[in-house]
């Protein structure tokens, strides 16, 4: 296989990823770190890098969208990206301590619950709850333009969401996805936020995170041009695609079709951690 070739095949697979990752709002490294590894042999920590490149342009191609539409709450996003960019820091730093076969594996279990929490069914009026007293001093309410009317909404638990941020910036900085099923975990189940302002305030927060991480990778070397290139490229125009569609069209069906990829993935991370293959 020439050089064009394989970079047209890992453009392609690229795209598709940041199209789902965008629809989702997972990111699209829960697909192309899996795939770089199994399907082009690329080395794991280098497919980590490439994923974390790729997750800044996911995170830059889908947010302008997003908060073009009203939809992206960025005073909440900022807010938990204080704990997000700390757990990215440690991420990152445990990456050189922690073998291959191991984070294979952590990978493989992460992609599992990123199936699970991509099925649960959410609620749109999650927001209608009595608003938390911490929210309300650090003004963590906002509003969007539902099919009818305005739907209004505040941050509930704050606390625990932040924890929950602190995680999710872990998982990004050693695993090189955007750890977007915990965010949306976070802000949709623990924190009672709307599930489209979960998701797309998730899109806008995975790029500060792995910008975070992003730096130490290329500083161990970690990140190689000739890869991080077409992955960045067709991550950019995937999440282009992928936030058009998510403000006009339901998704749910979609999300069943990755959910079966992201298993059979996570089955294949896990059995290549535990038999030396990674």
């Amino acid at each position: 296989m020439n050089t064009l070739i394989f970079s047209l095949l890992i453009f392609g697979t690229s795209l598709l990823a940041g199209l789902l990752g965008a629809l989702t709002g997972l990111g699209g490294g829960v697909v192309i770190v899996p795939a770089l590894v199994l399907l082009f042999k690329v080395d794991l920590r280098y497919a980590i890098g490439a994923s974390l490149v790729s997750v800044i342009a996911t995170s830059s191609g889908a947010t302008a969208a997003y908060v073009r539409e009203g939809l992206s709450n960025i005073r909440i996003g900022m807010f938990l990206e204080v704990a997000t960019t700390l757990g990215a820091l440690l991420g990152a730093y445990l990456t050189a301590k922690v073998s291959s076969h191991s984070i294979a594996i952590t990978f493989g279990i992460v992609l599992l619950y990123s199936a699970y929490s991509s099925l649960r069914r959410t609620s749109e009026d999650a927001g209608t709850a009595q608003p938390d007293p911490i929210a309300v001093k650090l003004k963590l309410q906002g509003s969007y333009m539902g099919p009818d009317s305005v739907v209004q909404y505040s941050s509930q638990h704050v606390p625990l969401g932040f924890g929950m941020m602190f995680c999710a910036g872990t998982l990004s900085g050693l695993l090189g996805i955007g750890s977007g099923a915990v965010k949306v975990l976070a802000m949709d189940h623990a924190m009672k936020l709307p599930f489209k302002v979960s998701t797309t305030t998730s899109n806008f927060m995975i790029g500060v995170t792995a910008a975070a991480s992003a730096g130490i990778y290329l500083f161990r070397g970690y990140i190689d041009p000739g890869i991080a290139m077409p992955v960045m490229l067709g991550v950019l125009a995937g999440s282009l695609m992928g936030s058009s569609l998510l403000v006009k069209a339901r998704v749910a069906t979609l999300k069943v079709i990755f959910s079966l990829v992201i298993v059979a993935l996570a089955i294949e991370m896990i059995f290549s951690g535990l038999t030396g293959k990674i």
